[in-house]
């Protein structure tokens, strides 16, 4: 890989107690590539992504997007930098309409989060964009029931359109097709393969399914015990017979 990282973890390690959920991980992301975070129930895989993220902070070590050490930021500080987080359960706004869900992270994106409450008339520009990112997504015919009125697939939907409203250069995937239906998870599969067309952009996912692992994978990072135990192309780590049968915790005719 050629290009300079987009992010970067150096030494990033967090303690509880005397347990280090995650011991002194150091890798580096790059543009136009999807990277899966893979390793058992425990890994420290969504730890780690909350310490990307910002929802946590960690005991040493350092968060770096781009050249700039961000490890101080917060989740929202984070957010405006470029860093789009998707977690493992929806966090919608339930009694809003769908519509206006995408419009307050248009409206956040553009600078204009202190004027939540005002009529999408007003904004018109910032309404289009908001229907723009429903279209994308193929939400726009229920753009005006409530959230909480969506099936969960919907739901995830809408998150992800709720996250690319953001126009993030960093793209956090959290299990993105946990709950859904085998009819549903294709839907935000090709979601994501579409974000990942945009080789601007950097796309971590956290996923234990290998059928997901198989269909987005440019780069398999592997997580057991807090520690980074192997990374590189999917053929490679997949190969590896202590991935296959100790931190993926299947058998090798399982990921043949």
């Amino acid at each position: 890989m050629t290009t300079k990282p987009s992010i970067r973890t150096e030494n990033l390690t967090i303690r509880f107690g005397g347990h280090a959920a995650v011991n002194n991980v150091t890798c580096a992301f790059h543009p136009g590539e999807l990277t899966v975070i893979v390793g058992p129930n425990g890994a420290g895989k969504t730890t780690w992504f909350n310490l990307v993220s910002g929802q946590l902070r960690p005991s040493e070590g350092r968060v770096v997007l781009g050249e700039r050490d961000i490890t101080a930021l917060s989740p929202s500080g984070r957010a405006r930098a470029g860093i789009g987080r998707a977690f493992q359960l929806t966090t919608l706004f339930p009694k809003l309409s769908v519509f206006e869900n995408v419009r307050l992270a248009v409206q956040a994106r553009a600078g204009q989060g202190h004027r939540l409450f005002i009529k999408a008339a007003k904004l018109p520009g910032l309404a289009d964009k908001a229907m723009h990112f429903l279209e994308q997504t193929n939400l726009a015919s229920v753009a005006d029931l409530p959230a909480a009125a969506l099936p969960h697939g919907d739901q995830r939907k809408l998150e992800v359109a709720m996250l690319l409203a953001m126009e993030p250069d960093i793209f956090m995937f959290d299990e993105p097709t946990a709950g859904m239906s085998v009819d549903e998870a294709p839907v935000i599969l090709d979601l994501i393969a579409r974000i990942k067309e945009d080789k601007a952009r950097t796309v971590l996912l956290v996923e234990h399914k290998m059928d997901v692992v198989r269909a987005l994978a440019d780069r398999i990072v592997v997580l057991h015990n807090g520690e980074l135990v192997t990374d590189g192309e999917p053929a490679e780590v997949m190969a590896l017979d202590l991935v296959r049968e100790i931190y993926l915790g299947v058998g090798a005719d399982e990921v043949a």
